[in-house]
């Protein structure tokens, strides 16, 4: 099973890809840095500290919106990110983790991920999606080692912005933040993501 099989295929809108690997000096020591990568990307309360930056927050959530600290599939992640957020989500977006994986772990190779996809807020699902993406996209957050070398993804596909919302301003802001993570200027937060997860600074 390949971890690409976690990517969905890319239809519509734009694509996001980040990327960052350290190399071990052995196997033996990529293995265990490797379960400590494993352990920084499940833990999902704590990304704004893999990041080095609290400009954006993260909750991983219940499907009724308590808090909680398992990374489960149906469980909910709440993003705080800078500037106002919609009132759809309570000033929040929420995303809906639809996929776990990971490979049948080998030597030489190992890699486990996630996928999810913009949601409703759970306190108020009747809005409808409460992201600034429609449901069409999907983001894609992969830890892997191969040999000697530790490695993090993230994929995001089909992002498009979500305009189909009962509150004018939500849409509008839903469309500038959107876009403006369509022309890129979302990468950045992601490679401090995927940059932090491999960080070797034990």
């Amino acid at each position: 099973m390949s971890e690409q099989i976690l990517v969905p295929n890319q239809v519509e809108g734009s694509e996001m890809n980040a990327r960052a690997e350290t190399v071990l000096s052995d196997i033996g020591q990529a293995a265990v840095f490797y379960e400590l990568v494993k352990q920084r990307l499940f833990e999902v309360n704590n990304w704004d500290k893999v990041c080095g930056t609290s400009a954006t927050l993260f909750q991983l959530t219940l499907p009724d919106g308590s808090p909680t600290m398992k990374l489960e599939i149906d469980n909910l992640i709440r993003i705080d990110i800078p500037g106002p957020g919609t009132s759809a989500g309570d000033g929040y977006d929420w995303v809906r983790i639809e996929q776990i994986g990971k490979n049948n772990e080998t030597e030489l190779e190992e890699w486990t991920g996630f996928t999810v996809r913009p949601s409703p807020n759970p306190f108020h699902p009747e809005l409808g999606v409460a992201h600034f993406f429609s449901d069409a996209a999907t983001s894609t957050f992969l830890i892997g080692r191969t040999g000697q070398t530790v490695w993090a993804e993230m994929h995001g596909r089909n992002e498009i912005p979500n305009g189909n919302t009962e509150k004018i301003f939500d849409g509008l802001r839903n469309t500038m933040v959107g876009w403006t993570a369509k022309a890129g200027l979302s990468y950045p937060q992601w490679k401090l993501l995927v940059d932090g997860l491999v960080k070797n600074d034990i």
